[in-house]
């Protein structure tokens, strides 16, 4: 028996965010912005986290799956790993504009120089490769809006 198209195009469709992902020459900015306003409703509390822990467990199989599919290690339409970073940078911060602007602009630029271990996580196979270094510039997001608001 052969391979599944549907199953195939739905989870390209997942991974690239509605195809939102082929959209530009930014895909991860507008990957990022796509995670943003998706969980944005669910607010700070246990909602955005339970989600965000979805995310990353989903993030990384659907991921892996889609660069399989697409023939690629890291294909740059795959937009879920920033979905995920975003979840992760916005986790329990409070649900307020400011906020979530200054966690996307650290967000992306963490996601962007990838400072250590991000780089490293990045070389790792399949799935965790893709979503691991967004993971940790999601971290580094977070821990640094969180001190801000513990300083301020």
């Amino acid at each position: 028996m052969s391979t599944h198209p549907f199953s195939h195009t739905l989870v390209v469709a997942i991974a690239t965010g509605g195809y939102v992902g082929t959209l530009s020459r930014a895909p991860g900015t507008l990957g990022s912005l796509l995670g943003l306003v998706l969980l944005w409703p669910l607010g700070a509390g246990a909602a955005q986290a339970l989600a965000t822990v979805f995310l990353i467990g989903a993030g990384i199989v659907i991921a892996g799956r889609a660069a399989r599919i697409m023939g690629a290690q890291d294909p740059p339409t795959i937009i879920i790993d920033e979905v995920v970073g975003i979840a992760v940078a916005t986790m329990l911060l409070p649900s307020r504009l400011l906020e979530r602007i200054v966690a996307f602009v650290l967000f992306r630029l963490f996601d962007i120089t990838k400072p250590f271990p991000a780089r490293q996580a990045e070389r790792l196979s399949g799935g965790l490769g893709i979503v691991g270094d967004d993971l940790v510039a999601g971290i580094y997001a977070n821990l640094v809006v969180q001190v801000w608001l513990l300083l301020s």
